[in-house]
């Protein structure tokens, strides 16, 4: 099993990567999270965690930034009906930690907004995600960065709460100013689960 890669990076694109090791060049595929952190081409030293997926009439390989990338692309892909291409296309619209507080606050909108993905499978890849963040300890520590705080500051309602619902939509990639608009009318003694909830409802058009 190749789980690490580590060369030089001759070819950067949206959806894959060839990385040039001891010169074998290795192409894998990749989310457009990962591509964004890519340095220019030509970088030496530059590491990715890799999944060998071995099929009947294909070995396909996948590179990833994170620990936390590869941990949920092996869990997707043991979904039924999830293969690597819409897992994907799952890591590409949401970093892991704006995955791990839309399944926290099961907002089907925002799951449902992946490409490939309808209202119907976005309803069971919630409740198969959140059995997945509660066991995995990769994935249970990323939770742990947003989730335990949650708990935490849901008794003492307040700016501090405010403030954590935003740092959790601004990792989504939303604006500060669509955060504040998001945020207008949400009661100021609700939990960061209602908060954040509220917002996403917003963000998502009133679905």
């Amino acid at each position: 099993m190749i789980v690490q890669l580590t060369g030089t990076l001759v070819e950067a694109m949206p959806t894959y990567a060839v990385l040039d090791v001891n010169g074998v060049g290795y192409e894998m595929g990749i989310s457009h999270q990962t591509a964004a952190e890519l340095p220019s081409v030509g970088s030496a030293g530059i590491t990715l965690l890799t999944r060998l997926v071995v099929r009947e009439d294909a070995m396909e390989l996948y590179g990833f930034i994170s620990r936390e990338e590869r941990a949920l692309f092996d869990k997707l892909v043991a979904i039924t009906g999830v293969g690597p291409k819409l897992a994907l296309a799952v890591l590409s619209t949401y970093k892991p930690a704006a995955l791990a507080t839309i399944v926290a606050t099961a907002d089907l909108n925002r799951l449902a907004q992946v490409p490939g993905i309808g209202k119907r499978k976005a309803q069971r890849l919630l409740v198969d995600l959140e059995g997945v963040f509660q066991k995995d300890v990769e994935l249970r520590r990323l939770v742990g960065a947003e989730l335990p705080d949650v708990a935490q500051t849901a008794a003492a309602p307040g700016a501090g709460v405010r403030a954590e619902a935003e740092s959790a939509l601004l990792s989504m990639g939303f604006t500060t100013q669509e955060i504040a608009l998001a945020l207008e009318g949400v009661s100021e003694d609700a939990s960061i689960e209602k908060m954040l909830a509220y917002a996403l409802r917003r963000l998502g058009g009133g679905a």
